[in-house]
C-alpha cells in the first residue's frame, strides 16, 4: 500500500504493536449481584471493609462463571510457579471460603439456632424436628465445604512441588485426626484477611483488564481505518488514544503487583489448605464430627433440588401483590396466577376452592386468613429471590 503507509511503515507497525494479541485479553463480563452473609467471622477490629470485599468478590465469582463457560481458562492445567491467569479463579475460591466462614461465625450459628430454625416458616415448610433441621444445615455446610476443597485440590495439583498434589488424601484424614491438624482462629483470621485483600485487588484487575481490552480494540480500529484511508497517524485523536492506552496499561501492571497475579501458587495453596482445615474444625464443632460425606440425605426432594424454588417464590410474591389490592383481582390477574401454578397444585386447588365456596367467607375474611399465612411466607420468598 502506498502513501502514508509506505513512508511510515515502521511507525505504523510500532503503533499496532501497542495492541495485545486477541487471545490474551478477549472476554466478556456479566456481573449480577449476590447478597452476602449477614455478618462476618472476623472480630470487630478486623471487619472494616470485609463485607464490601465479600460483595465485590461475589460479583467477581459470578463473572468467573461466565468466563469459564466461554473457555477462557482452557489449557491452564499445566503446573506453574506464579498464579497468573488463575488469579481470577482463585479469587472466586477465596470468596467461597469467606462466605462459608461468615456463616459459621458464633453470631450466625446462634441466629440460626435461636431465630431462623424455630421460625414459623421453617417449621411449617421444612420440619418441626430440630434435630432434622440441624442435620439439613450440617449437610449443606459440608456440601459447600466439599466444593471448596475440590477447588483447593485442583490448584494443589497444578503446583510444581509434589507435596501439594493429591490433597484429597489430606482432607479425607481430617475427621480421623482432629488434634494434629488443629488451626488457631487468630492465625486463620489474619490469613483470610490477607487473601481477601489480594482477591479485592484481583477483582479490580479483572475489570481494568476489561477496560484495557476495550481501549486496545478502539485504538486498533482507529489505526486500521487511518491506514485504509491513507491518512496521517499523527493526529490529536490518535495521540489521545495512545495516552489512554498507556495509562491503562500502567494501571493493569500496578494491579497485577498488588493482586494474586504474581503470587506464588504454592504459597497461596498452603494458605487455602490452612483455611480449609479451620473450616472443617468449625463445622465439626458446630454440627458434630460426622465426616465430610456421611451426613444423611434429605428424605424428600426439596424445591431447590428440583429447580423450582425461584418459581414458587415468584408465585408467592404475586399472591402477596394480589392480596394488597383493595378489591377483588381482575380475571387477567387470576388467570396469570393460575397458569403459573404447578400441575399438582392446580389439581388440589379445585377441591379446596369447592370447600371454601361452601363456607361462604367474605372477601375481608379470606384476606385476613391469607394475611396470616403471608406474614411468614413472604419473607421466605423474598430471601429465596435474593
Amino acid at each position: 500500500m502506498g502513501g502514508v503507509w509506505s513512508s511510515g511503515n515502521r511507525a505504523n507497525e510500532s503503533r499496532l504493536g501497542l495492541i495485545k494479541k486477541p487471545e490474551e485479553l478477549c472476554f466478556s463480563i456479566s456481573t449480577p449481584r449476590i447478597n452476602k452473609a449477614p455478618t462476618c467471622f472476623l472480630g470487630k477490629a478486623s471487619t472494616v471493609g470485609l463485607e464490601k470485599a465479600v460483595e465485590v468478590l461475589d460479583t467477581l465469582g459470578n463473572s468467573m462463571r461466565n468466563l469459564n463457560s466461554r473457555g477462557f481458562m482452557t489449557g491452564m492445567a499445566s503446573r506453574q510457579d506464579k498464579i497468573s491467569i488463575l488469579a481470577f479463579e482463585i479469587a472466586n475460591t477465596i470468596t467461597k471460603a469467606a462466605n462459608l466462614l461468615q456463616s459459621l461465625s458464633e453470631e450466625n450459628v446462634e441466629y440460626l439456632n435461636k431465630e431462623l430454625l424455630p421460625s414459623k416458616g421453617v417449621q411449617q415448610l421444612v420440619s418441626t424436628n430440630m434435630k432434622d433441621l440441624l442435620t439439613i444445615v450440617a449437610h449443606d455446610k459440608r456440601e459447600d465445604f466439599a466444593v471448596f476443597c475440590c477447588e483447593v485440590i485442583r490448584f494443589g495439583d497444578m503446583c510444581k512441588d509434589p507435596q501439594w498434589h493429591n490433597l484429597g488424601r489430606y482432607f479425607s484424614k481430617l475427621d480421623m485426626d482432629t488434634v494434629t491438624h488443629k488451626q488457631l482462629r487468630t492465625e486463620v483470621e489474619m490469613t483470610m484477611q490477607e487473601l481477601i485483600t489480594l482477591a479485592q485487588h484481583t477483582s479490580e484487575l479483572y475489570h481494568e483488564l476489561h477496560t484495557l481490552d476495550k481501549f486496545e480494540k478502539d485504538y486498533q480500529r482507529k489505526i486500521e481505518a487511518l491506514i485504509f484511508l491513507k491518512l496521517s497517524l499523527e493526529g490529536e485523536h490518535v495521540m489521545m488514544l495512545e495516552s489512554e492506552l498507556k495509562h491503562q496499561r500502567k494501571s493493569v501492571r500496578n494491579l497485577k503487583k498488588k493482586s494474586l497475579w504474581f503470587k506464588s501458587l504454592e504459597e497461596v495453596v498452603e494458605k487455602l489448605v490452612d483455611i480449609a482445615t479451620f473450616i472443617h474444625q468449625e463445622i465439626s464443632e458446630a454440627y458434630g464430627y460426622d465426616g465430610l460425606t456421611s451426613s444423611p440425605r434429605r428424605k424428600s426432594e426439596t424445591l431447590g433440588e428440583a429447580g423450582l424454588a425461584l418459581h414458587y417464590a415468584n408465585l408467592i410474591t404475586r399472591i402477596d401483590a394480589i392480596a394488597l389490592y383493595p378489591t377483588s383481582p381482575s380475571d387477567n390477574m387470576r388467570d396469570a396466577l393460575y397458569n403459573g401454578l404447578p400441575p399438582n397444585v392446580k389439581t388440589s386447588l379445585r377441591s379446596r376452592l369447592q370447600a371454601v365456596s361452601k363456607e361462604e367467607l367474605t372477601l375481608s375474611q379470606i384476606k385476613a386468613d391469607l394475611g396470616i399465612t403471608l406474614q411468614w411466607l413472604v419473607p421466605i420468598a423474598t430471601n429465596t429471590k435474593r
